[in-house]
């Protein structure tokens, strides 16, 4: 869990809106990696409450250690 995420529960849908300083822009992160840059708040909105439409996860990191044998079963 990052910094980021503090307070948030496990398994709850989680919205980020960061603004950029120094810009007019807004930095959005979806629940489900997604992120996207607006300048215009309802056009953030709509791509955030529009889940799955246009929403590309980022690719999930491979683990290179092998899996515990429980995981196995």
């Amino acid at each position: 869990m990052s910094a980021d995420d503090a307070g948030a529960r496990a398994g709850r849908t989680v919205y980020r809106i960061r603004w950029l300083p120094g810009t007019d822009r807004l930095h959005a992160s979806c629940f489900c990696g997604a992120e996207r840059e607006f300048e215009d708040p309802v056009a953030l909105w709509d791509w955030l409450l529009g889940h799955p439409e246009g929403h590309r996860p980022r690719p999930v990191e491979a683990h290179d250690s092998p899996a515990p044998a429980a995981a196995l079963v």
